[in-house]
Order: C-alpha cells, then structure tokens, then sequence
C-alpha cells in the first residue's frame, strides 16, 4: 500500500476530545478493526461479574473515535472500577516528563490512579477488587517511548497479585516490516528502554507484550485481542483511521516517523524543534550553517527524506528565544523513510560541518539510544555508515527472534 504521503487532516490534530456517537457516524470507514472494537464486539462476555481495571488515556479510542472507557461503562454486564494513567496522563495534558497525579474523574467517577508519580508499578492498593486488567495505549513504534515500558510494569505486577492482563491490539504507526538499531544494551536499561530490542521494532503493542512476557519472562496471564484486517506493510494512514495525539509533542502520524529521528538527538546539543510549532520535524543549533548543512544531507540520498534550510526560535522550553539555525525534514515518502539511519546521519553531518555544535551528554546519550557505541563513534570520527553496521548483527538477530510473537 503506498497511500502513505504526508497528508495532514482537522481529525488527525484532536488531541483529547472524546467523539460523540453522532460526530462519530460521519467518520469514513476505516480498513482495520481495533482491538478494543474486536473486544467490545465479541470477547467482553469473558469478564461479566469481574473487576476489571483499565490503563490508558486519550488515544484509547474506538475507531470511530469513542473513548473506551466510555464504550465499556455503557455495558452493564462489565464492572469498571478503575483507570489507571501513563505518561502525560489520562487525558493527555500534562508535558513530557511532568508529574502524573491519582484523582477521582469528574466525567466517569472513577479513581485514575497514576502509573506516572510515586510510583510507576500498580500497588497492591491500587488493585483492589481488580480481576483483569485491560491496556488500550497507542504506542508510536519507538523503542524510547515511555508506555511500552508501562505496560511491561503493569504485566510485572498483573503477574505479582495473578490478575489477568488483556492487551486491545493497535497498529504500529510506522509499520511492522522495517526494523533498525541499536538494540538496546542490558546495561543501558532503564523506562526508556527496559528490554533489549532496537529502537524501531516493528512490532505492534500486542506483539511486544507477547514478546516481553514470554522471551523476557514476565509470565503474567497475558491475552492479547488482535486487530482485523491490519497488515504488516500498513503505515498509519493505510489504516483509514483518525489519529488522536499520543503525547503533547505528537500531535499528528506523521510526527511518530520523524520523532524517531530527531527525538533522541537533544542530548547531543541538537534541538530538534521542541518548543516551536512544528515539535521534531527540526534539527540544529545555535550558529550552524542551514545551507551547508542541507546540502550536505541531500546529497546523502538519504530515501524518503529531503533536507530545507531553516530557521527558527523556540517559544518554550530550555531553548526558549534563542536563535536557532539547521534543517527541516521534509519527509516525501514514509514508507521508504529510514528514521535512525537519518539521525546517525544528522549527527555525523553537524558534527563534520560544526564541531563546535556537538555537545555531548554522555550519560544521558547512551541511555537514550541504549548504548555507548553512538557517542564514541562520533567522538572518533567515525562515518554514519560506520556507526550503523555496529548495529547490523544484534538488528538482524532481533528479527528472527521477534517472528515467533508476530499475530499479522
């Protein structure tokens, strides 16, 4: 399928606004049926007189854009008693890293504990009276996106007091058949990063949950509800469905695809256009020749990918007011776009154009990428070419790995 341009839509920037049933009948038909469609159609019954508990927020949405708690308060049969919230919280409203706190929700009336505060596993308090707990989270495909990581906490401790954990399946945006690296180094392990899969997997939400339970041996009682007519060669607008803003800085599908190149580039000193209007699709820093730098990147070839000079000046944030200068991508073709290649490439380009402008934040680098090989590479001069086939034979030992726990 290559219906896969960047074209952008009023539905695809609302961010935490729950459709009603009659804005929701004139939404076009989508080409995947979700996993909580599929569960709320025909597996709910397994949980009639059970207590069931639900982690998510506001990108758990039907398909035709109706809050999931909402769809499952409507049903007598299922007992909901609790939410539980990630990162940026239920609604979506809080910045990256920014406290999480419990409440009671004034719309639903239920606690919604956070997953996101003082601490990031369920406590035992916390899941009183819960029988199963459900996840409906859409992840972004990247290995440093913190609600993967949630999930894994939460089956940990599904596992710890033996409650059930269903998963309600959702596409990968950025597909399911191209994977990249660096695999992540167990000593590098941390909520960014907990396991050692590459930084784009491939894999959809509850792929990885088969994956993390079964391979890295969580164990818990794991059941995951898989999606209809999702395909491996989708990216997100092959999908036919409405994007809901997954965190504050991705407020579109088409941010997820260059989040992956430029989101770990910040504790290398290059912003990445966080704090402007346009969050990721920028990469520079103070001084830095945009037009050198363009150059130097299109005559790469990189695929998919065209390089503008550009320059810009942050509204918020720790860049706020400064003069910024570098490139805009200029993403033509996602499907063929290859995210941390483009960034090894970024990187290696700056550094060769403005030593100056590399400033490394070693402790924090190698925990973003998941291991030290990016910043000693870059330190010694080596290629993007170089750097990368480090990273080739953990990548191709991954992908046989991960095709015992693909459902698509």
């Amino acid at each position: 399928m290559r219906r896969s341009r960047f074209i952008a839509s009023a539905a695809a920037t609302s961010a935490v606004a729950i459709a009603s049933p009659a804005l929701a009948a004139s939404l076009p038909p989508a080409n995947v049926t979700l996993g909580n469609d599929v569960f709320l159609r025909e597996n709910w019954q397994s949980l009639q007189g059970r207590g069931v508990g639900i982690i998510t927020n506001q990108t758990g949405v039907t398909s035709r854009l109706q809050s999931t708690v909402d769809a499952i308060r409507r049903n007598p049969a299922i007992k909901l008693k609790a939410i539980y919230a990630p990162e940026h919280g239920f609604r979506g409203d809080r910045t990256a890293g920014a406290y999480v706190p419990s409440y009671t929700d004034a719309q639903t009336g239920l606690p919604v504990y956070s997953l996101y505060g003082p601490t990031r596993h369920p406590s035992k308090e916390m899941l009183r009276g819960i029988d199963v707990l459900l996840f409906d989270i859409q992840d972004v495909g990247s290995r440093a996106y913190t609600f993967i990581s949630t999930m894994a906490y939460a089956m940990e401790t599904a596992k710890a007091y033996d409650i059930e954990f269903w998963v309600l399946d959702r596409p990968n945006p950025l597909g399911g058949t191209t994977v990249e690296g660096p695999v992540l180094e167990p000593a590098y392990k941390s909520f960014i990063g907990l396991y050692p899969i590459p930084m784009r997997h491939g894999m959809t939400i509850g792929e990885l949950a088969k994956l993390f339970n079964d391979h890295f041996g969580i164990g818990a009682r794991l059941r995951v509800v898989p999606m209809n007519g999702w395909q491996r060669s989708m990216i997100w607008p092959d999908t036919g469905l409405q994007w809901v803003q997954s965190s504050p800085n991705i407020p579109d599908w088409q941010t997820t695809f260059v989040f992956m190149t430029t989101g770990l580039l910040d504790n290398a000193g290059v912003n990445n256009g966080t704090g402007f209007t346009k969050p990721f699709f920028y990469a520079g820093t103070y001084g830095l020749d945009g037009n050198a730098l363009a150059n130097h990147m299109n005559a790469r070839n990189l695929p998919g990918v065209f390089f503008r000079p550009a320059a810009w000046s942050p509204i918020a944030g720790f860049w706020k007011d400064k003069e910024l200068s570098g490139v805009e991508l200029v993403v033509f073709d996602p499907s063929a776009f290859l995210g941390i290649r483009t960034s090894v490439e970024l990187l290696t380009g700056v550094r060769d154009i403005a030593p100056h402008a590399i400033d490394v934040k070693a402790t924090e680098l190698a925990r973003d990428w998941g291991t030290d090989t990016l910043r000693t590479g870059l330190i010694a001069g080596e290629s993007a070419d170089a750097i990368l086939e480090q990273w080739t034979a953990s990548t191709d030992r991954f992908k046989s790995l991960r095709t015992a726990y693909l459902l698509y």
